[in-house]
């Protein structure tokens, strides 16, 4: 069954999670969320980062996937100043 409550927004613009929202989904005070509004919804996702085994795998994997596009390291290095609007 889904937890389903009220809450409002402060003049800061902050919102409590109410508890048993908070209980259910295990978040705690520290906890980060992404934020998507669309019309008159707002939703909330909460994100956790990665563990180290699984960061270990996501660099891993972006390696490959540069090495099989055929990149180097100049280019990153490149890709970067670009970015930060250095030439």
């Amino acid at each position: 069954m889904v937890d389903v409550s009220t809450t409002k927004m402060s003049s800061k613009g902050q919102v409590v999670i109410p508890e048993n929202i908070r209980k259910t989904l295990n978040l705690n005070a520290g906890a980060q969320f992404i934020v998507v509004g669309d019309k008159d919804v707002v939703i909330l996702k909460s994100i956790t980062p990665p563990s180290i085994d699984e960061f270990d795998d996501l660099i891993a994997q972006a390696r490959s996937d540069g090495e099989n596009a055929g990149l180097k390291k100049p280019d990153i290095a490149d890709a970067i100043k670009k970015v930060r609007g250095k030439k």
